[in-house]
């Protein structure tokens, strides 16, 4: 059986982790399998959203142990995916990526996670850095969560590697919300409905300002930003969302 399902419908590509038995670990062969749906969906016009989720009760439990330590060796052909190309890929996607986080997330697993542009978790589900505990650090995915979090958290999670709530992720603004497990579903098609709202190009532009104005001087971001604000006000796209605003009618990106 495949390791990563998909279903689509309606503009949304829903990519579900279901190496249940391995707690959705970032094996080879899940990794292998993950990039190659990923890669399908970003030159797939008709893809708007993609919701990246779980089965069972785990999301992801970060590396794949049997297959890094030196005692077991992976009896897998497949060769193992670099988690950069991975979380790096969330971030720089023209397209937005929603974590429907539906089962614990430790270790690895926290930097998808941060990685989603919006990420919603059941109240259940439990969060950590447990790196530690193996003799490891939270090397890769501190690129990704540091930034999100303050000096104070940062430290108290790394450092001690325990596990907490899904509330307090919420807290440290390592995801967005935590609801009841009967209501996940509900909370992310209320997100997917308010993206798909927003016109494509306008929703990429927006993922790049999040990713590259923080990093600019003050006078370079406003020389950038400026650029692409004329550009964007001068596409047929936002010529579409302005017509449509003022006949008081849905832009054409939203269907009929």
């Amino acid at each position: 059986m495949s390791l990563v399902g998909t279903e689509f419908e309606d503009g949304v590509l829903t990519v579900t982790l279901r190496d249940e038995e391995n707690r959705n670990a970032l094996s080879a062969g899940l990794t292998s399998e993950l990039v190659k749906t990923l890669d399908e969906a970003e030159v797939n016009p008709e893809v708007r959203v993609i919701v990246l989720t779980n089965s069972g009760r785990v999301f992801c439990a970060g590396a794949d142990l049997s297959e890094r330590s030196s005692r077991k060796k992976s009896k897998s052909q497949t060769k193992p995916v670099d988690p950069l190309e991975i979380f790096s890929r969330f971030r720089k996607s023209s397209k937005p990526y929603i974590g429907k986080i539906s089962g614990h997330c430790v270790a690895g697993g926290m930097g998808i996670a941060a990685a989603m542009d919006i990420s919603i978790a059941i109240e259940e589900a439990k969060f950590g850095f447990t790196e530690v505990r193996i003799g490891v650090a939270p090397a890769m995915i501190s690129v990704l969560c540091l930034p999100k979090m303050r000096s104070a958290e940062a430290s108290e999670a790394f450092l001690r590697g325990n596990r907490f709530s899904a509330s307090e992720a919420v807290s440290m603004g390592l995801i967005n919300a935590a609801v009841p497990a009967n209501e996940i579903d509900s909370a992310v098609r209320e997100v997917v409905s308010d993206i798909k709202a927003g016109g494509p190009e306008a929703i990429a532009a927006a993922k790049q300002l999040i990713l590259q104005v923080p990093h600019m001087q003050v006078d370079e971001a406003f020389s950038w930003t400026s650029e692409l604000s004329a550009n964007l006000f001068k596409s047929e796209e936002a010529q579409e969302g302005m017509r449509a605003y003022l006949d008081k009618r849905p832009p054409s990106w939203m269907g009929e």
